[in-house]
């Protein structure tokens, strides 16, 4: 794992073990190492230590349980979209691709956007993105998503193919996804939305709007989702 040089020690053990969790090296019910364990291979105090384990207990990875320790919790099914822990994070170890449509590029504000904008957000310009999200090879959503031009240091040249951008956000920014509000309903799929899914034209997709907050405050980023939900079923919580 690439880490950040201003990243905190206990977010970097955090980092390790969340990425541990979630490629299988632990899986559901495992115990992780010690805190003692953990202190002696990463050469960390027991209060950073501690630190990183609070930090995976808040975000449901695992559970402490008195006279065992760090327990894995099991891994959400289906596709995360409506959670904060990110698609990526959700598969887990299955077949997900990110195919890039549009890199990030740096543009205007469209006028009209879904959400309002503060002042200084708009004027500060945007970083626009296109991307198609397979499983076993299966177009599923196809994602738009804009980020405030904001202290976000060459986000332009990262590569997001087959790669997590709340993994990118938390990892390169200490950006970390919070909550948000969305909005959803069942539209047509015109063509360009029906190629880029592999469906006919006028068929049902899922269309989703979504602010989504994060704890930089004043931060907050936008996508706009169109998704084929005939045989994958959504879940979770926002």
């Amino acid at each position: 794992m690439k880490e950040h040089t201003s990243m905190p020690q206990y977010r970097r053990l955090y980092e390790i073990l969340r990425k541990h969790i979630v490629e299988g090296v632990y899986k559901e019910g495992d115990l992780l190492p010690s805190e003692n364990e953990l202190c002696a291979t990463y050469g960390l105090t027991r209060p950073t230590v501690r630190h990183a384990l609070d930090e995976l207990v808040k975000d449901g990875f695992i559970k402490k349980q008195k006279g065992k320790g760090s327990i894995v919790h099991p891994l959400p099914k289906g596709i995360g979209i409506l959670s904060i822990a990110g698609t990526t994070s959700a598969l887990g170890n299955r077949d997900l691709k990110t195919r890039i449509l549009v890199k990030p590029e740096i543009r205007p504000w469209d006028e009209s956007f879904f959400f309002p904008l503060p002042e200084h957000v708009r004027e500060s310009g945007c970083i626009y993105m296109e991307r198609l999200r397979l499983i076993d090879g299966k177009p599923l959503f196809f994602d738009i998503t804009y980020l405030p031009n904001i202290n976000l240091p060459r986000f332009t040249s990262r590569s997001f193919e087959n790669r997590s951008l709340f993994d990118t956000l938390r990892s390169n920014y200490q950006i970390e996804v919070t909550g948000g509000e969305q909005r959803l309903w069942a539209i047509e799929a015109d063509e360009q939305i029906a190629a880029f899914l592999q469906m006919q034209p006028g068929e049902p997709v899922l269309h989703l709007e979504r602010k989504i907050d994060t704890n930089r405050v004043g931060f907050s980023f936008f996508s706009s989702l169109y998704c084929n939900t005939s045989e994958q079923a959504l879940f979770g919580v926002f």
